[in-house]
């Protein structure tokens, strides 16, 4: 058996939260690798929804390890409300079921101001992005420029001084720049001691840690959150987010080689919906669109904004097949689609009087793009709860086969509600 990566192969909100929940039932380990609190999962079990940010979905599994890697930007103060938010619900965290990379950066308030400002500025010019606003993007930002201040800097009290100084250095000017007030160093200090009694418990190598698990066999789940098509280098750029959301990131992300990355199991979503700005090709303005929203309850977990909806798009899924190395697909939200007398899906694109197969990089020409569309019959008899194959219409089954040929990639589960046993296995990712 091997280990086993999960990524959204859409814009996200595929209904990772569930296939990941379902399969940390089978791992020792469950890895998250990117992002930030800017996504989330909703796990429903036994009738209870749990929402999670930063935590992996592993914390609410008894007797498995949840690990946050390098990968991923930490908000200290989201984190320690997230973990006393589950505690309310029953569910514990503590160092014994959850690790935190000491190298992890971290988001403090200066980044979910300055995130503010920026789209505030670019909702008066016309390009918003749609971030938000947490600070994902301006705690990238300084990773990058050396300048971070990291989860092992909460615990070296001596030295976090120095490094909030140089930190208050760019920002301060930036912020003079921006004609905003400076951050004082002495908020900066509050803002991080407050927290840091909580989480140095939580701090490890976890390269290390993950090392040790894989030499002793033991099986681990890599955790995305953002969609591929939000990827930093091959999404929709740059309506995107600000780090590598594809599989290849479970590996940098983690502190693990390459080879440690398994199986990748893309989660796709029946149809195709998206939240923020940017190009959907897809996109149904209409009563198909709305049809869509309010049967798949599309707001996001963490933000309630409401998510535009549109058909399957079987060209971009097909692209996420190829950056991820997609091994086989997780199809969610079937049921959403029953009572429809037709189903359309984008097979190909027209781009300026010519067919092409992929969504080009080009800013310009992925607003120019405009779907080439297949029907497909529909089916009146639900879906909702179907655990086998044969529970399932004759014309759903048709039409999951039909998306599996366009995308190049084998359906290996199904999903048909919200609770995790209304699941149908074709292939174990952890086994096959």
């Amino acid at each position: 058996m091997g280990n086993v990566v999960v990524v959204g192969s859409q814009w996200g909100d595929e209904g990772k939260g569930k296939i990941v929940d379902w399969l940390s039932e089978r791992a020792d380990v469950v890895v998250r690798f990117q992002g930030g609190h800017n996504a989330g999962h909703t796990l429903v079990i036994d009738g209870v929804s749990y929402k999670l940010s930063l935590l992996p979905s592993g914390v609410v599994r008894g007797g498995k390890l949840s690990v946050i890697g390098n990968g991923v930007v930490i908000d200290p103060h989201a984190l320690v409300a997230e973990i006393k938010r589950l505690g309310e619900q029953g569910v514990t965290v503590t160092p014994d079921n959850l690790r935190i990379a000491e190298n992890a950066t971290l988001i403090l308030s200066l980044h979910r101001e300055l995130d503010g400002i920026r789209e505030d500025a670019a909702s008066n010019s016309g390009t918003r992005i749609g971030t938000t606003r947490r600070g994902i993007g301006p705690a990238y930002e300084d990773k990058v420029g050396r300048r971070a201040i990291r989860m092992l800097d909460l615990a070296n009290k001596e030295t976090l001084p120095a490094k909030i100084d140089r930190l208050l250095t760019h920002h301060n000017a930036l912020r003079r720049g921006l004609g905003q007030p400076e951050v004082s160093h002495a908020a900066i200090m509050e803002e991080l001691t407050s927290v840091a009694d909580t989480l140095v418990a939580f701090i490890e190598p976890v390269w290390k840690l993950l090392d040790t698990m894989k030499r002793d066999g033991k099986q681990i789940l890599f955790e995305g959150a953002q969609g591929t098509l939000l990827d930093i280098d091959h999404g929709t750029y740059p309506f995107v987010t600000s780090s590598n959301t594809v599989a290849g990131q479970a590996a940098a992300g983690s502190g693990m080689g390459p080879g440690a990355v398994g199986y990748v199991l893309g989660i796709t979503k029946a149809y195709t919906t998206r939240v923020g700005e940017g190009p959907f090709p897809t996109e149904q303005q209409n009563e198909i669109g709305q049809f869509l929203g309010e049967r798949g309850h599309e707001f996001g977990t963490v933000t309630g904004r409401k998510r535009r909806c549109g058909w399957f798009d079987a060209v971009l899924v097909r692209q996420a097949v190829a950056t991820n190395g997609i091994s086989g697909i997780a199809l969610t939200k079937l049921d959403v689609l029953d009572g429809l007398d037709e189903i359309k899906v984008c097979v190909g694109y027209e781009l300026d009087g010519r067919r092409i197969d992929y969504l080009p990089a080009s800013q310009g020409a992925q607003a120019r793009v405009r779907p080439i569309y297949e029907s497909f019959e529909g089916w009146k008899d639900t879906t909702v709860g179907a655990r086998h194959w044969a529970d399932l219409p004759a014309q759903a089954v048709k039409y999951v086969k039909q998306i599996e040929e366009l995308i190049d990639a084998p359906v290996a589960l199904l999903s048909t509600s919200p609770e995790r046993e209304d699941t149908i296995l074709v292939h174990d990712p952890f086994r096959d």
